[in-house]
């Protein structure tokens, strides 16, 4: 017969805590992804009536090669006059997948993060820290009204995406083992390439492959439940 010690040494070990379930750390892109069918700048340019060279921009960077930096250096002379309220204007009118402030408040009820990283200009990108999300990344544009010259050196290109990503794991205490992201386009190769599960989101050809998950639709929610989650 057990001894009085090793019996209660029994019942003590089998009350050991299970390991907690580690935090993750969803990274959105912004245009195609978050906007759906547009991005921040189309809907900027369609505030200034320049919609039609911000166009022929958007087809030089995805079919010729466009460097990032270059793009932003010609889509700053085109937004020459751009005021704030024309910004706000143009995050207001875009057409924002259905269910976002949802998602983030269902992402932050379960202790985990969510951040977007976009190529697209910080002052538009910042709009969205009041929907919940933790963090924004956007390239660094100079304040509005303009009144400085663009800095290239602060305009983030599709490498970039994954270095924030480390940034954002080592602020938050996680690692890029537990991040999901969400993309549309080439610009989030890299980083599907980089997190264990990533969702496809009203996708181009270039994440053929990478992506764990697919979604084709209007609502944030429905690719969200993809991961086993609801809202």
């Amino acid at each position: 017969m057990d001894s009085p010690g090793k019996h209660i040494g029994a019942r003590a070990s089998s009350r050991l805590p299970s390991r907690p379930r580690p935090r993750t750390l969803h990274l959105f892109d912004l245009d195609g992804t978050l906007i759906r069918g547009s991005a921040a700048a189309v809907e900027i340019s369609r505030q200034l009536g320049v919609s039609a060279e911000i166009a022929e921009l958007e087809r030089e960077f995805l079919t010729a090669g466009l460097a990032p930096d270059e793009f932003a250096v010609r889509a700053r002379e085109l937004w020459a006059e751009l005021t704030a309220a024309q910004v706000e204007a143009a995050f207001e009118g875009a057409p924002w997948l259905a269910g976002i402030r949802e998602v983030w408040e269902d992402i932050r009820a379960r202790g985990d993060y969510c951040a977007v990283i976009t190529l697209s200009p910080d002052f538009f990108v910042e709009r969205l820290l009041p929907w919940g999300a933790h963090a924004t990344y956007g390239s660094r544009w100079p304040a509005l009204p303009f009144t400085q010259p663009l800095d290239r050196a602060g305009i983030l290109d599709a490498a970039a995406k994954v270095r924030i990503a480390n940034e954002l794991c080592a602020r938050f205490g996680v690692r890029l083992d537990d991040c999901v992201a969400f993309g549309d386009s080439m610009s989030d190769a890299a980083i599907f390439a980089s997190v264990p599960r990533a969702v496809a989101v009203n996708a181009d050809h270039h994440l053929a492959g990478l992506a764990t998950h697919t979604y084709t639709g209007g609502d944030l929610r429905e690719a969200f439940a993809l991961l086993g989650h609801t809202t």
